[in-house]
């Protein structure tokens, strides 16, 4: 199988599929001297493991980080950084029913289709427990934007029609209540909302944003490695998302040029924007103003209603999916949409280095 390895400078190689002994990651091309403790990686992945039972699967996730390689004495070394976290608490038994049957919405027929055998205990490489490795990533990745000043910042922005409105987003809000939404009076109703499709044996999906300030302008590439590029590509590639927005998004194609148009002004020598509509971005290129996305997530697929499916032989035939899923998955997908960014942005500021003989020169001039 191919496609597991992600970026160019900053470059990670994920490994491990849901029901196996482990899932893992290798972090190659990060910089030396960046202080990280465990502590640091498992602040990201303990926000990523089921938490309040309105929201989540009953099943535990310890998700214990093991630091193979690449970090010494609280810093990174500079070498490849390998990362482990073990498997616990599966019931592998759970998914017998659907070994030859096919569930909507997930990948057992595209696997079966390509491979011509597929790891059915939970979707195995296809798994979301699949970004628990990517999760990991994310931490150091974090960890080297946070020494140039970088937020990177998610929260949950809706759940099914249940909208933050912009005059009632609270972001120190976001960590107060169980679906991270900058509104804890929101968040009631996305509970509510919630608790009503799981009742009916049923999901939802909903839209995570991302806010990322600090970062200073020209980072990203004028034509196949576009900064907006680059994220919808890292965000689409996290399996539960259906499409992705920068700044005003689909919006854009409402508006008239006059009203989409980010107006310049300057302050003290400062170059600012009265509007954001393009999300931080001009030509493929971060332009220094706060950068924002959007990621919609579709609804959970596993759920216990009865579905119209094919088993393995070609035959029509009904499914209900029973076990412990997530009602919604998208609480628990801020931190993952929060990583894929960090290592994007990682990764193309490494990138940008080596874009201006000016800079190269006055980094080598300091060895």
């Amino acid at each position: 199988m191919s496609g597991s390895i992600f970026g160019k400078m900053f470059r990670i190689s994920t490994f491990g599929e849901s029901h196996g002994e482990a899932l893992g990651v290798v972090v190659d091309g990060c910089p030396s001297n960046i202080p990280i403790a465990l502590e640091d990686i498992m602040k990201n992945m303990d926000r990523r493991k089921p938490g309040n039972p309105k929201v989540a699967t009953a099943r535990k996730e310890d998700d214990q980080v093991e630091i193979l390689s690449g970090i010494f004495e609280g810093k990174t070394t500079g070498t490849p950084i390998a990362l482990l976290i073990r498997n616990g608490n599966q019931k592998s038994h759970d998914y017998t029913q659907i070994k030859d049957v096919y569930r909507p919405s997930h990948a057992d027929f595209t696997f079966d289709q390509k491979y011509g055998i597929r790891d059915y205990r939970g979707g195995g490489r296809s798994s979301g427990r699949e970004t628990v490795a990517r999760v990991a990533a994310g931490a150091i990745a974090k960890k080297f934007l946070e020494a140039l000043g970088i937020t990177v910042t998610a929260y949950t922005r809706a759940i099914g029609p249940i909208t933050v409105a912009p005059e009632a987003f609270c972001l120190d809000e976001c960590r107060e209540n169980p679906v991270n939404m900058p509104s804890n009076q929101v968040a009631e109703e996305a509970l509510a909302f919630i608790a009503e499709a799981k009742a009916n044996c049923d999901s939802v999906g909903g839209v995570v944003e991302c806010l990322i300030t600090g970062l200073k302008p020209g980072i990203g590439e004028t034509v196949f490695d576009k900064l907006d590029a680059r994220l919808a590509y890292a965000i689409m590639g996290i399996g539960a998302v259906k499409a992705f927005e920068m700044g005003s998004g689909i919006e854009a194609a409402k508006m008239l040029g006059s009203e989409y148009n980010d107006a310049f002004y300057s302050t003290d020598g400062k170059v600012n924007k009265h509007t954001n509509h393009s999300g931080g971005t001009l030509g493929g290129m971060s332009d220094g103003s706060n950068l924002i996305f959007k990621a919609h997530f579709k609804p959970t697929p596993s759920i216990a209603k009865a579905q119209q499916t094919i088993n393995t032989s070609g035959k029509n035939t009904q499914i209900e999916i029973h076990g412990r899923h997530d009602p919604v998955i998208v609480p628990r997908a801020v931190v993952v949409v929060e990583s894929m960014a960090a290592l994007t942005l990682a990764d193309l500021i490494l990138c940008d280095l080596g874009a201006n003989m000016d800079h190269i020169k006055a980094l080598y001039s300091k060895k």
